[in-house]
Parts: C-alpha cells; sequence; structure tokens
C-alpha cells in the first residue's frame, strides 16, 4: 500500500516540477525550441495546459492557466491518495 501511495505522489511531484521548468522556459527569450529536453517538456505539458488556456483567457499577457493546473494537480493528489489509503 506505502508503495503504491508513494509511487503515485512521486508521480505528480514529478509532474509538479515539469510544469515549474515549462514556467522558467517561458521567461527564456532565446530558448531553442527544438533541444530534446524542451521539446519533452512542452510534449508533456501542453496536453494538460491548453484546455485551461482555452477556457481562462491570458490577464494582460500573463498565462493564469499553470496555477489552474497546480490547485488540480494538488486536489487530484490528495483525493488519490486517500482513496488509496479505503481501498488498501
Amino acid at each position: 500500500m506505502n508503495f503504491l501511495v508513494g509511487l503515485v505522489d512521486m508521480a505528480i511531484e514529478i509532474y509538479t516540477w515539469i510544469l515549474i521548468a515549462r514556467i522558467l522556459m517561458s521567461w527564456l527569450p532565446n530558448l531553442d525550441r527544438y533541444h530534446p529536453v524542451v521539446k519533452f517538456i512542452y510534449a508533456a505539458t501542453e496536453p494538460v495546459l491548453a484546455p485551461f488556456r482555452n477556457l481562462i483567457p491570458p490577464l494582460n499577457g500573463l498565462d493564469l492557466s499553470p496555477i489552474v493546473v497546480f490547485l488540480l494537480l494538488g486536489f487530484v493528489r490528495r483525493l488519490i491518495i486517500r482513496a488509496l489509503f479505503y481501498l488498501l
């Protein structure tokens, strides 16, 4: 049981750090978008960010979708871990 909870927790934590990397990369003006690491980060985050970006328009050029995704990830993390504790 602890292994599965730890695995889910770690996966969400890693994804959170990938999102942080994506945010930081958006501030870099001369970023090589064809670098394999950059392509991986964009490919891993864009399917999650795009629907929220379509729902929430940018506020004075500021993309608020990562904030919503961070809040949602925290909620999903708690929900899944709580459900695993009850099931296992």
